[in-house]
């Protein structure tokens, strides 16, 4: 049997916004949800597909992209994945 794992680190927590670390199993992912921060996505090591409100991107180590608030996203490891995502609060 095969343990397949998605794990997550908070690196900065703060009222600002926070800063995780997260590594993926291929073919391992976050199922389609929003989030109500601007958040950026940077990848560390490895291939991911994300999908940001219906629209695909496929990124690789060292690529970002940036998720608007309210968004919705999903993502899917194509490769063994580590990846920071950085959320803001911003004040409103």
């Amino acid at each position: 049997m095969v343990l397949k794992l998605v794990v997550g680190r908070t690196v900065i927590n703060k009222k600002t916004g926070n800063v995780t670390l997260f590594a993926f199993d291929k073919e391992q992912g976050l199922s389609e949800h929003t989030a109500p921060y601007d958040a950026l996505m940077q990848v560390i090591d490895g291939k991911v597909e994300i999908k940001i409100s219906e629209k695909q991107h496929n990124l690789k180590s060292g690529q970002i992209i940036i998720m608007p608030a309210g968004s919705f996203y999903s993502l899917k490891a194509i490769t063994s994945l580590k990846m920071l995502l950085t959320m803001i609060r911003s004040k409103k």
